[in-house]
């Protein structure tokens, strides 16, 4: 019967810690299994930062910097008036309109017209932004213009 006062650990489960740096008789003397030399064979050598790449120049310095991201910036849903024809020009156009009829994706709170395309009925046209070009081509086909204000 076993007892707490008598267990062992398995035979062969239980090593002795190697002590380096103790002499040449030890098998790990003079060089401590550093080897001769090199930056793996000095003090304070351990696991190098990420991105290090050997002194070599890294390739987050090597890439040149582009660009600049604004960080207020607004994004407008853009539709074309070719794009609008298909739709019912008895109901005023907005973005919820479009986006219900699959012409614009969720997504941006802002709309913007731009003139690409033709229109020949009378929209009523319900957006924050249009080209003036587009506001043009809608009065022109008897439809009326309203800019939503942000």
């Amino acid at each position: 019967m076993s007892e707490l006062s008598n267990l062992t650990p398995a035979e062969g489960a239980v090593r002795k810690k190697k002590r380096i740096g103790r002499g040449e008789s030890s098998g790990w003397g003079k060089t401590a299994g550093a080897g001769h030399k090199g930056q793996k064979a000095r003090r304070g050598n351990s696991k190098p930062a990420p991105g290090f790449e050997g002194g070599q120049m890294p390739l987050a310095r090597r890439l040149p910097k582009r660009g600049f991201t604004p960080r207020n910036r607004v994004e407008y849903a853009i539709v074309n008036l070719g794009s609008l024809e298909a739709l019912d020009a008895s109901n005023p156009i907005d973005l919820e309109a479009l986006q219900a009829s699959g012409v614009v994706k969720k997504g941006p709170s802002l709309l913007k017209v731009l003139a690409q395309g033709e229109i020949t009925k009378a929209f009523t046209i319900r957006a924050h932004k249009f080209s003036a070009s587009a506001v043009e081509k809608i009065t022109a086909a008897g439809g009326t213009v309203e800019i939503i204000e942000r």
